[in-house]
C-alpha cells in the first residue's frame, strides 16, 4: 500500500516527487499535477530530477489523490500519484 500523508485542512505545504532513481540519467522536460476537487492546488514546479506541487484546502476525513505526470527529455512519460488523508491536526 503506498504511503499517505496527513494534511490538516489548513496547511498549506510542498509535497516532492523525486524522480531521480527512475530516471536512470535522463531528465524531466514536462511536470504537470492533476488533483481532485475539494483539494486547491496553489502552484507546481519542477527541476531536472523532481516535482513539487504546493496544496492546500481539503475536507477533514476525505482522502485525495495527486498525480504527477511527467515527460522526459528523452521522451519518456510516466505517472506517479501522492495520496493523502485530510485529518484536523
Amino acid at each position: 500500500m503506498p504511503d499517505t500523508f496527513l494534511k490538516d485542512p489548513n496547511a498549506v505545504l510542498e509535497y516532492i516527487n523525486d524522480w531521480s532513481d527512475w530516471l536512470n540519467g535522463d531528465t524531466i522536460a514536462t511536470s504537470t499535477w492533476t488533483v481532485p476537487t475539494g483539494i486547491t492546488k496553489d502552484s507546481s514546479t519542477n527541476t531536472t530530477t523532481t516535482a513539487t506541487i504546493w496544496l492546500s484546502g481539503g475536507t477533514v476525513g476525505e482522502n485525495y489523490t495527486a498525480v504527477n505526470h511527467i515527460v522526459t527529455t528523452a521522451g519518456r512519460a510516466e505517472d506517479r500519484s501522492l495520496y493523502f488523508t485530510i485529518v484536523q491536526r
